[in-house]
């Protein structure tokens, strides 16, 4: 039987044997987790740091499972494997492995090595400085294609005026412990990690890292999938389409209010008849705002049906 795993009620385990646990989502990554994990092993040795490396298999179809479990066999201290039955993106993933981690602090990175891992310790030493619970790796340049640089602009944006979030971040972070803790309590099939970790701590510091061009495979992140993850954070994370319609309601309501005045204005004043095509366009306009709204409505009673049910943000196959 395949275990379901939930984050309520658990809690991370610490040892004092680990001081950073670097997290590492894959998705078809066979041709680069092997170097990316070479490069962080030997970032510690020069840092005499203490570390573990969880790669948390998303739904690979490649042989991306087997190179960690060889990976694991080599370095049976310091790596560790879970593999999801299916592919639940990015940030779920994420979100299971830090169920998993023993170290005081969470290091999250990619596995297309557009992210150096030469960069961890710049995180580490802003956070010393700091004492920071939660720093982001910002970059000076994304080496992304225009649509996905737009995009990921687009969200930061948004999120900053909508949720007061800073509106900069990235997927290279280091958490503290105490603060994945309290969002591991949360257990919406959707996970959005920034989202989250913003919601409980403002205690958060930026350094600036480099990115670089991929070396390999193609970016994960289509068009259609960057859509889709930004629709979900507006409907899971957002009451943005609910006050659309709050604010949209009143202002069709007064133009509707307005353009009444003026046809019974034009049928007393000019004795013109109000005629089929206005009552016809009027019907159609106000329907279609009601049928868009009943839509809004729709969308966020399936979410909440899915979170009433319980529908897991992950659940686990096989763990080494």
């Amino acid at each position: 039987m395949i275990p379901r795993c939930f984050a309520a009620g658990l809690f991370i385990l610490k040892t004092m044997n680990v001081d950073y646990s670097i997290l590492v989502p894959v998705y078809n990554s066979e041709d680069t987790i092997g170097e990316l994990f070479e490069r962080i092993k030997a970032v510690f040795l020069n840092i005499n740091g203490k570390f573990e490396v969880i790669f948390i298999d998303d739904g690979s179809t490649d042989n991306s499972w087997n190179l960690i479990k060889k990976l694991k066999s080599s370095n049976p201290e310091t790596v560790a494997g879970i593999k999801l039955t299916k592919n639940y993106g990015q940030h779920n993933a994420i979100f299971c492995g830090m169920k998993h981690v023993k170290g005081k602090y969470i290091i999250t990175i990619d596995d297309d090595l557009q992210i150096f891992p030469e960069d961890i310790p710049l995180l580490i030493e802003k956070q010393r400085e700091t004492n920071s619970e939660l720093v982001y790796g910002i970059f000076t340049k994304k080496q992304h294609s225009f649509y996905r640089n737009a995009g990921s602009a687009y969200m930061k944006k948004a999120g900053a005026i909508v949720s007061k979030t800073p509106g900069k971040g990235s997927s290279f972070r280091l958490i503290t412990t105490e603060l994945a803790e309290k969002i591991l309590t949360h257990h919406q099939n959707f996970v959005y990690i920034d989202e989250l970790l913003v919601w409980y701590t403002d205690d958060i510091s930026f350094v600036k890292v480099s990115h670089h061009k991929r070396k390999t495979k193609k970016s994960g992140y289509t068009p259609v999938k960057l859509f889709k993850l930004a629709f979900n954070i507006t409907i899971y994370y957002t009451t943005v389409p609910l006050r659309m319609m709050v604010f949209g309601g009143m202002i069709f309501s007064i133009i509707s209010f307005l353009l009444g005045i003026w046809f019974i204005y034009k049928k007393v004043a000019h004795n013109v008849p109000l005629g089929y095509t206005s009552t016809i366009v009027a019907i159609l306009f106000s329907t279609s705002v009601i049928l868009f709204s009943l839509g809004i409505i729709g969308e966020y009673l399936r979410r909440i049906y899915m979170v009433q049910n319980k529908k897991p943000p992950y659940t686990i196959k096989e763990k080494i």
